[in-house]
């Protein structure tokens, strides 16, 4: 059986909103949520980025159900991993156990803001692994002084703990992060339907442990406004990791998809309102071995009434053809 979450994306709407739309989708039926962590949008288009850990505790109150991720937090930049563990523990006793941290090397988007240099990928990870180290310790209970090659800690303990912490997912899109994330992980995050990640994640370590995908959409009775607007706001989206990771600023993504066309786009997105397009994009995922999967709808003054189709037409067509 496949999930389907909803994404509170933070790059498109503004801090109140964003927790309305994510009322709305707990009562539209949604599996479970997930929030990005951005210094900066994607693109000027976008419009917005809030603070998504204010957003969270908000979110928490807010909604009973749904369960709560973060998608992803990169803690080696802006965030000092101490830090991290001790909101991501606070985000568990105020959603009463529905949080998971999922974390990964970040993008020099939203972590060039602290200053430093924006490390090459294998240092990345090399951050990213200590983070971890850290974070798992804290989450124990442990009393952690740590010094390592990129971070110290001394004597930090948390004082507000959950009996059950934080299941911890990691980003990949490689051998590296899968071996992280087999290693360390207690499921594994990935943004494109590749099979491969997933086999590599359960050869170092991660066999049964969750697998959660990430798919935009584009819904709207108007196809061409829909198709539109994902080229507007998520032209990008194609570009691939390697790229995303290493653009400074929105109007890098902007000159880096000039030549992008909407038939590029609706050729990779779904978009309009035919639920057969969305089941079709959602498939690859699941048969790659995804068994969680949260859509984007691009767009966020659009998420009222994609949330309205999603609990009348959407998830309805979607649970049929995954269980």
């Amino acid at each position: 059986m496949v999930q389907i979450g909803y994404t509170m994306m933070t790059e498109q709407a503004g801090p109140r909103e964003l927790v309305d739309h994510l009322v709305r989708a707990e009562e539209a039926g949604f599996d479970f949520s997930v929030t990005s962590d951005h210094y900066f949008p994607w693109l000027r288009s976008q419009g917005h980025s809030p603070y998504a850990w204010s957003v969270l505790g908000a979110a928490a109150q807010a909604t009973s159900r749904i369960p709560l991720m973060t998608y992803v937090t990169c803690p080696t930049r802006r965030y000092h991993p101490a830090v991290v563990a001790q909101k991501a523990a606070t985000m568990q006793l105020l959603s009463e156990g529905r949080f998971r941290l999922g974390l990964g090397s970040g993008e020099n988007l939203n972590e060039h803001v602290v200053g430093g240099g924006w490390p090459p990928v294998d240092v990345r990870h090399e951050m990213l692994e200590e983070a971890l180290e850290i974070i798992q310790a804290l989450f124990r209970g442990d009393h952690v002084t740590y010094h390592g090659e990129h971070f110290d800690v001394e004597s930090a303990r948390l004082w507000d703990l959950p009996d059950q912490p934080p299941p911890i997912g990691v980003a990949v899109s490689g051998e590296q992060s899968c071996r992280l994330a087999g290693h360390l992980a207690d499921l594994v995050i990935a943004t494109e339907p590749k099979a491969n990640l997933l086999e590599a994640f359960d050869r170092h370590g991660g066999e049964g442990k969750p697998r959660v995908g990430q798919l935009p959409v584009s819904y709207g009775t108007d196809r061409d406004a829909a198709v539109e607007r994902a080229h507007s706001q998520f032209r990008w989206f194609g570009l691939g990791w390697k790229v995303n990771s290493e653009l400074p600023h929105p109007d890098s993504f902007a000159a880096a998809t000039q030549f992008v066309t909407p038939d590029d786009v609706s050729s990779s997105i779904p978009c309009g309102d035919d639920p057969e397009d969305f089941v079709a994009a959602v498939r690859p995922y699941a048969e790659a071995g995804f068994d969680e999967i949260a859509l984007v709808q691009i767009g966020g003054e659009t998420q009222p009434e994609f949330l309205d189709w999603s609990a009348k037409t959407l998830l309805p067509a979607l649970r049929e053809a995954f269980g």
